[in-house]
């Protein structure tokens, strides 16, 4: 079975295609990834301080078309037809879904009249949450290929992604999405239950997982995500977006945690799992305007502070949460999932409970597609989970949406 994954729901336009084997099932899935394409907006949008949905959908428009190319190439799907076929009497529908991108869908009538079907069994695309413009992009485009094509589409849950990302064995700590892995992947085994601290731009959740697809949200962010509160503090510190790896360059430069402005642990003997990261950041902004001159060595003493305050919250309530649940598996998953403190502190966590840790790949922290087509993958090896649609009328009543969580059904 080869899937095709395409992933908009926020600054990254991404696809992949993937191999399955036959013979594999949903505790160790089996495959070959054929290609992992990925564009980054994150250049475009530093002049804003942070993403702009409507500059994300205008670019997510401009680069999935070359990127599905690049990636029907790498895999050997791309083959030129040598007379053109015309879309018939479906022009008009699919005019209709590109309604509100109507440059694609002079590219996508190109692509098919002068290129043969390739060997895709099933198209995954994220359904949420996310920025709805750049949400519908991807979503009409997978729409308009699954009917052309007559494939299955599966709407995949954006979050789900975050947490199978972290399944990935891998040698090559520095993955690149210039080329595929032309080897076979094998997935880590989740010994359930698990808990899931999903940290993001815009998540910020404690997620149980008694089994496979089976969430409940033990806790969540009642303000700013953590990647959120990232981006703001680095902007009052000066530094450029992406603010997240920023900050922790500056902070690496400190050797102890030991602090002259120290800041508060928000929520931090809380009775629940929310988190809460306005204060801080608030905290954050009312010692800067306390010092008369901001020097290098001070902006990173308070990068450092700030990061120790989100790193020590964050694991103590993922403890708890482990805790309290009984929980056999710790999932970190999301952009923030790539902080090497954050990291490290997890690990020596999870070593001294006994507790099973499984990380993502730096490079698979940030959104991508790989992860739609493994969670996609997991889905429909699973029988009694399966999100396939398959009828003309399912396919194209889709939709975005872009609060959706783990716990909602996805069609």
């Amino acid at each position: 079975m080869k899937i095709l994954a395409i992933e908009t729901s926020c600054d990254e336009t991404a696809i992949s295609i993937i191999k399955t084997y036959e013979k594999s099932n949903s505790s160790t899935p089996k495959f070959i990834i054929l290609s992992n394409q990925l564009f980054s907006q994150a250049k475009i949008h530093a002049q804003y301080g942070g993403v702009f949905p409507m500059v994300a959908k205008r670019e997510h428009c401009k680069i999935i078309m070359p990127l599905l190319k690049l990636a029907l190439t790498e895999a050997k799907m791309f083959t030129k037809r040598k007379k053109p076929i015309t879309l018939g009497a479906d022009e008009k529908m699919y005019k209709k879904i590109f309604k509100k991108e109507p440059e694609l869908f002079e590219q996508f009538s190109a692509l098919i009249k002068n290129t043969k079907k390739p060997k895709i069994d099933a198209i995954a695309v994220t359904k949420g949450p996310g920025l709805e413009p750049a949400l519908w992009v991807g979503i009409n485009f997978a729409k308009a290929l699954s009917l052309v094509w007559n494939i299955p589409l599966l709407p995949i849950n954006h979050m789900e992604g975050h947490i199978v990302a972290s399944l990935l064995k891998s040698k090559d700590k520095s993955m690149s999405y210039a080329k595929a892995w032309d080897q076979n992947v094998k997935c880590k085994t989740i010994k359930f239950p698990a808990v899931a601290l999903l940290i993001s731009g815009g998540h910020t959740e404690l997620v149980l997982i008694k089994n496979w697809f089976a969430y409940k949200i033990l806790g969540k962010t009642r303000d700013d995500a953590v990647g959120e509160a990232y981006d703001k503090v680095a902007r009052m510190l000066g530094l450029p977006y992406p603010g997240g790896p920023q900050i922790s360059r500056l902070a690496e430069t400190i050797p102890d945690k030991s602090s002259r402005f120290p800041l508060p642990r928000p929520m931090f003997n809380s009775d629940n799992f929310d988190f809460s990261f306005s204060g801080l950041k608030t905290a954050v902004l009312y010692t800067i305007k306390k010092i008369p001159r901001l020097t290098p060595k001070m902006k990173a003493e308070i990068a450092n502070e700030f990061e120790n305050a989100i790193v020590e919250v964050l694991l103590k309530k993922t403890l708890l949460a482990t805790q309290k649940h009984k929980a056999r598996t710790i999932i970190l998953g999301g952009g923030v999932s790539a902080n090497k403190r954050l990291r490290k502190y997890f690990q020596n966590m999870a070593k001294e409970n006994n507790i099973e840790l499984l990380l993502p790949n730096p490079a698979l922290s940030t959104d991508n597609a790989l992860m739609i087509a493994i969670a996609a993958y997991c889905r429909v090896i699973k029988p009694n989970k399966k999100t396939e649609l398959t009828t003309t009328k399912q396919k194209t009543s889709l939709s975005a949406h872009g609060t959706l969580t783990l716990e909602r059904l996805l069609n």
